[in-house]
Parts: structure tokens; C-alpha cells; sequence
């Protein structure tokens, strides 16, 4: 199987990454900006580069925000063992994160503040496809992601491992003023619901100030100001 990829980003970050084999890739000519980046970054083996339009470049990735470049990848491979406390000891749970376009940037922002890896739930959850890749400006590619089948059994996984887990909630203590202890995973819950009510008590709740109690911070967003917290208070940033 294969997996489309569209954008310079995704398409950069994969190729550093050498995790998986490139198939092809479409552009146009004249090639864009981004092309003499992405032809230095190409790997020894051959890879199929086919020139087209721009018309048939936005009929392959589904949306004119392509940037001039569309990419043929190997799917993208799960982490198959659970992680290990030692080597991992910052982890970030996605709950049943419904928006793919959130799910990148919550891949983006574990890249940025220095998370080890990623827990998905395969069950009710957005998958990681072309739109989540995208969203993280490509970073998805260098991070371990974990596909759990459903929350339950990502946080008897994690009790098992020794982690700690904190869970963002709206009734929690404040998370500017909580100590985060590692090993440690941070749950974020989905847009609509949030964290899930069979895992509610299984750690720590915080949560994040805000103006009035009426209104949320986007999932993506919380997720951000979370790990940045995290990160900093654990030296990864």
C-alpha cells in the first residue's frame, strides 16, 4: 500500500526522516521554489519523477494547496512495541481526536517541545492520512506513534510501563502551577467530548486557565500550551 502526500513540507520532512521508501513524485514545470530542496534530499534508489499540470496535480491531492509537488509513499509504519519508560519518558496520548487538521498540529507541537512519542487510538479517531502529515508541516514523520485500539487499553499499557498520566480536563488542578513527574504521557481528549469518560480517573487531571468558564481552548491549542509547559519544565526545550 501507498500513501498520498502532498505539499513541499511533507514531502521535505519524509525524505529526511529515509523511513520509508518514495514511490514518485508529481510536479510541474517550470518545478517550484521548493524543488531544488526536495532533489537534494532524493534517495539513491531510483524514484519515478513524472512532470504534469498544475490542473491534474490538484485532481491527484484533492485541493489546489499543493504547492507544486505530490508524492507516492510507502504507508507509513506504527511503532510495534509498547514504549519503554527508560528511552521514552515523555509521551502524548490522543484521545479520540476527531479532526485530522488537529491531529497534525498536535504532531507538530510533540515535535517542537521534545515528546518521544505519540499514542493514537485506532477506535472513533481520525486517522493519520495525507491531511494529518500536512498539518504537521511534515514533523509526523520523525516521531514513534503508537496505534492503540481503544483508550482503555492505552492506559493499562501505560500503568504497566510505570508512566504517570495526566489527562486535560476542565476540572483538574491548574497546570501552570502542577510539577509533571516523568515518565509521564499527557492525554488530550477529543474536540467534542474530550478526554474519555472510561479513562477519567486513571490519572492526574489538569487544566489550563482561561478568561471565563464558558468558553475552550481548540484541541490543538491545548495540546500546544500543555506540552510547551511540559517541555520546559523537563528541559526539552
Amino acid at each position: 500500500m501507498v500513501l498520498f502526500r502532498y505539499e513541499k513540507h511533507p514531502t521535505l520532512e519524509v525524505l529526511k526522516a529515509k523511513r520509508r521508501k518514495i514511490i514518485s513524485i508529481y510536479t510541474t514545470k517550470p518545478e517550484p521554489k521548493a524543488w531544488k530542496n526536495i532533489q537534494e534530499l532524493l534517495p539513491k534508489y531510483p524514484v519515478a519523477i513524472q512532470y504534469v499540470t498544475r490542473e491534474v496535480l490538484t485532481r491527484m491531492a484533492g485541493t489546489s494547496d499543493h504547492q507544486g509537488v505530490v508524492t507516492w509513499v510507502n504507508t507509513y509504519s506504527y511503532k510495534k512495541q509498547f514504549f519503554d519508560v527508560k528511552k521514552s519518558p515523555f509521551l502524548v496520548m490522543l484521545d479520540g481526536i476527531q479532526d485530522t487538521r488537529n491531529v497534525g498540529a498536535i504532531l507538530r507541537s510533540a515535535y517542537c517541545t521534545g515528546a518521544d512519542g505519540v499514542i493514537m487510538i485506532s477506535k472513533d479517531a481520525a486517522p493519520l492520512n495525507a491531511s494529518a502529515f500536512k498539518a504537521s508541516a511534515g514533523l509526523a514523520e520523525h516521531l514513534e506513534i503508537y496505534l492503540a485500539p481503544s483508550p482503555q487499553a492505552a492506559v493499562t499499557a501505560l500503568k504497566k510501563a510505570g508512566y504517570q498520566i495526566y489527562l486535560a480536563t476542565f476540572q483538574g488542578q491548574n497546570a501552570t502551577e502542577c510539577t509533571f513527574k516523568q515518565p509521564l504521557c499527557m492525554v488530550i481528549g477529543s474536540e467534542g467530548i474530550g478526554v474519555s469518560r472510561e479513562i477519567l480517573q486513571s490519572g492526574i487531571n489538569v487544566t489550563l486557565p482561561q478568561k471565563t468558564k464558558d468558553i475552550s481552548y481548540n484541541a490543538s491549542v491545548a495540546a500546544g500550551i500543555l506540552l510547551f509547559l511540559i517541555g520546559t519544565q523537563i528541559s526539552r526545550i
